[in-house]
């Protein structure tokens, strides 16, 4: 206990609830429950980039996950009014097969992982290598022709979805 800091107190608080509401959203059996689960699964997973000094990733996974996302699946579920009676019940092979294909799922993971305890934040820069501040300068200074190329494609694709989308005057 002598020797661990903050950082790693507030690692270990959000790897235990990530663990815990990923837990609950496979083993709820309400469907928005399960989502709203989810929601907070991403939070604690926005908090861990938080730690690793990364704001722009954490904000952007809020943004993205959380609030798109989410809400997507949400209305999804709401809009199919599921409920214990329609479902259809699993027979026990099925079951088992799911079970062996998540067991082999987890062995490649470790196996893949195996071995990454090496590398470390120190080996890649500095501390600040993930700060909007230096993802914008890398941005700007580095990539500014593809930013500027991909922004007049958005562009292009707004302006044919709203030309295709209007309604013709006759």
């Amino acid at each position: 206990m002598l020797g661990y800091t903050i950082t790693q107190w507030l690692f270990g608080i959000l790897s235990f609830l990530a663990i815990m509401f990923a837990l609950m959203v496979v083993f709820s059996r309400n469907p928005v429950n399960s989502v709203l689960y989810l929601v907070l699964t991403f939070f604690c997973i926005a908090g861990h980039y938080l730690l690793m000094n990364a704001q722009f990733l954490a904000i952007v996974h809020i943004v993205v996950y959380a609030g798109a996302i989410m809400v997507l699946f949400l209305f999804v579920i709401m809009l199919m009014n599921l409920n214990e009676e329609g479902e259809p019940q699993r027979s026990w092979m099925t079951k088992l097969i799911a079970g062996v294909a998540g067991g082999m799922l987890l062995f490649v993971l470790v196996g893949t992982l195996k071995g990454t305890e090496q590398l470390g934040l120190a080996t890649y820069g500095s501390s600040q290598i993930g700060t909007v501040k230096n993802l914008g300068m890398v941005l700007f200074r580095d990539f500014l022709f593809p930013f500027e190329i991909a922004s007049v494609l958005l562009l292009a694709a707004m302006v044919g979805a709203i030309m295709i989308g209007k309604k013709e005057i006759k």
